[in-house]
């Protein structure tokens, strides 16, 4: 077989036998199917054989008349939709919407109808010339002979804004047929609905939300007026779900937010007498939620809630931390703090979701007002004190650690942890020796708790303590079975041994002990050293308690618990009637300030004054006699005389004890500065004031003149060297 043969190409010819079509066939074809649109306008359809229509309509497309039927449908359906739009613009009053609604049901059958019988020109004929296909041409012929004919478009608009306004003042209207001819607007397109619906529908929204919002705030007050403004917020949000695009929802609720909210926002905050800090001082918890949940809505609207909170608080705390009656009772003061911060944490858990901004907001709020107190941390110890010593008697151990959770919250925010550290130190002491904490339980807890946020150099020498008085028992029994039998009937003897670096540092005070104690003394000195080699004791008399059998006139026995200078005091009239303050100060060598405390105690407060002082008056002189009160009675066998002694630190004692914190940060200052500067070799003085304060803030906020001395130091003892050039540069000495 040859190329040529392969290379032969197929060839279809046209049918050679030429198909006569009746002239008039394009027009009679038409008449048929112009009838039978005309026909299934007026509802007559079901005499119509939609079999044969079809076929004709396909024989139309077939022979290339698909351009005749096509316009020829356009200007049909144009004319019926004309008639059709008489009639509705006829319709009077309500039936408008209703003659709308029941003509726009019947064109869609129509054209449901009129698509079937022109199918193939629909699938053929439209796509490959590019018209466009039936069901959409009949939307946009309804779109511009009905809803945009000049009678009806406007009437249109201002039925349907004039049924929701009735709505918005209460009337009942017909929601499904609002909804119909909505989704009518819909179905013509997006362009319709919003065009000549929803943008001046939100027009009209804002003018009719503006003047009533201007009506309503100045008529209510605050709490009221956020009661409207979600019911108008909840009405409209409804309103949407009833018959209007899901899509109009955001930018509906935006028009009310903006209109009765975000524009009112500083008025409705700061109302007199109802604004929000008369709502956080009422504690109006659903007004307060309703606050927050509309302000949530609009910008910034929560940044200004938030602040007004924040200045409300820091202005409540700054006249709480400022007050002096609040300054005379610790524990009360910091009571009041707790209040405080129960009561916002309250707001915040109740109104404000748990809003962590908020939180944040309260916790800056509190660290700000508790700091411009110096006194806090030792206010905060003192309130611990009070708690340890008796106020959790009889407590449950869960609510024992609600309060230890508390004070630790509040501990928090101090800046001088290590101004605590020194209080509580002494208060822990004073505690553990006189036997008075509630529960060693509630003690370790809090140490646990201190532990945890601060580490373990800040509990090691409070862990110490206990240990201490541990130790100690087992010290005694040792003492008593070495000497128990010797003693008798004379005094008994109980010593806790301290180390030196854990417990405060009292400086050893002299006081001449009754000489039956002193041999006491000097034996159990003589078998603890015996025992524990290199070391020495010195007696802490301030730090000691006593229980004295005494006998008064007529008598009448009682037993005595006194302080250690006191059972000298008292001793000393074993072999006197009456002594002279002088003769009591020479005999006891007590210093004086302790002394009178003791003797103001024993003489002048009332129902404990088991000595008589002439002249009677509250305060000692150095003059006063004193006499043993022989008319002394109290209905308890067991009677404790405390020592006159301010709860709160004296100014001198004040100072002692900030000294004592600075003596004590400057180590802490330069082992920071060597660790920095260990690390980095070589850094600028602002640099290593950031560092050294970053380090040190969870025990005290380190003054950067401090730091500076602390470097001036470092640089003399050859840790640290200026740079050559460059005086502002360290450099690290390894």
């Amino acid at each position: 077989m040859s190329s040529n043969q392969k290379k032969r190409n197929f060839q279809i010819e046209a049918f050679k036998h030429k198909v006569v079509v009746d002239p008039k066939y394009a027009d009679k074809t038409w008449k048929i199917l112009e009838h039978a649109i005309h026909e299934i306008y007026n509802h007559n359809a079901s005499g119509l054989s939609f079999e044969e229509l079809y076929r004709n309509a396909y024989n139309m497309v077939l022979h290339k008349f698909g351009e005749k039927l096509y316009s020829g449908l356009v200007s049909t359906i144009t004319f019926h939709l004309q008639e059709i739009s008489k009639c509705i613009e006829s319709a009077q009053g309500d039936l408008f919407l209703e003659e709308l609604n029941r003509q726009w049901a019947d064109h869609n059958k129509a054209l449901q109808m009129i698509r079937d019988i022109l199918m193939y020109m629909d699938r053929t004929f439209v796509p490959s010339t590019h018209k466009i296909p039936i069901h959409e041409l009949g939307l946009n012929l309804w779109r511009d002979n009905i809803i945009h004919a000049n009678k009806i478009q406007m009437r249109l608009l201002s039925t349907l804004l004039g049924l929701i306004l009735k709505e918005r003042d209460g009337e009942v209207i017909n929601r499904g047929l609002m909804r119909n001819i909505i989704k009518m607007l819909m179905d013509l397109g997006p362009s319709v609905y919003q065009e000549d619906f929803e943008k001046p529908f939100l027009e009209v929204s804002a003018d009719f939300y503006r003047a009533e919002s201007q009506r309503f705030i100045e008529c209510c007050d605050c709490g009221d007026y956020l009661k409207k403004a979600e019911k108008r917020l909840n009405e409209e949000i409804e309103r949407v779900s009833h018959y209007l695009d899901p899509k109009t929802e955001a930018k509906l609720t935006n028009v009310v937010e903006k209109e009765m909210i975000e524009n009112h926002i500083p008025r409705l905050v700061h109302m007199e007498n109802s604004g929000m800090v008369n709502m956080l001082l009422d504690d109006k918890y659903e007004d307060l939620r309703r606050m927050y949940n509309l302000f949530r809505r609009v910008p910034n609207g929560l940044a200004t809630i938030r602040d007004v909170m924040t200045s409300h608080i820091r202005e409540i705390g700054k006249q709480l931390v400022t007050d002096p009656e609040k300054l005379k009772d610790p524990v009360e003061f910091v009571q009041c703090l707790l209040n405080e911060k129960d009561k916002y944490d309250n707001v915040i858990i109740l109104a404000f979701n748990n809003d962590k901004t908020f939180q944040n907001a309260l916790n800056s709020s509190f660290e700000f007002f508790i700091n411009l107190n110096p006194r806090s941390p030792e206010f905060i110890s003192l309130f611990v004190d009070e708690k340890l010593r008796k106020g959790l008697k009889g407590v449950s151990e869960e609510d024992v650690e609600v309060i230890l959770d508390k004070v630790m919250m509040l501990f928090r925010y101090l800046q001088e942890k290590d101004v605590f550290e020194k209080y509580y130190k002494q208060h822990l002491a004073k505690r553990l020796l006189s036997g008075k904490t509630v529960s060693d339980d509630a003690e370790r807890s809090l140490i646990v708790k201190l532990k945890t946020e601060c580490g373990y150099q800040f509990t090691s020498k409070l862990e110490g303590m206990f240990t201490d008085m541990k130790t100690s028992q087992d010290t005694m029994q040792g003492f008593h079975a070495a000497y128990g039998a010797e003693l008798g009937d004379g005094p008994s003897l109980v010593v806790q041994v301290l180390t030196t670096g854990s417990w405060p540092t009292q400086p050893s005070i002299t006081c001449n002990l009754p000489a039956e104690l002193s041999a006491l003394c000097e034996k159990f000195r003589s078998l603890y050293l015996g025992t524990h080699t290199g070391r020495r004791l010195s007696w802490q008399t301030n730090m000691g308690t006593a229980d004295l059998k005494a006998t008064f006139g007529k008598g009448q026995k009682h037993e005595l618990n006194v302080s250690t200078y006191q059972m000298c005091v008292l001793m000393l009239f074993n072999n006197a009637d009456r002594l002279m303050y002088k003769e009591i100060e020479q005999a006891t060598e007590i210093p004086s300030s302790d002394l009178k405390r003791c003797l103001q105690s024993l003489a002048c407060v009332k129902g404990k004054n088991v000595l008589r002082k002439e002249p009677m008056s509250k305060d000692i002189g150095e003059d006063d006699a004193f006499l043993v009160n022989d008319k002394f009675t109290s209905k308890f066998y067991k009677v404790k005389i405390g020592t006159v002694v301010a709860q709160k630190e004296s100014e001198p004692e004040k100072q002692e004890t900030r000294q004592r914190v600075e003596e004590d940060r400057k180590p802490q200052i330069e082992a920071a500065i060597v660790r920095i500067m260990k690390s980095r070799k070589v850094l600028d003085h602002n640099n290593i004031i950031t560092e050294v304060t970053k380090q040190l803030q969870s025990r005290f906020l380190a003054n950067p003149g401090e730091i500076k001395k602390r470097i001036e130091s470092l640089i003399e003892r050859d840790f640290l060297e200026r740079d050559n050039t460059d005086r502002r540069l360290y450099r690290y000495l390894a």
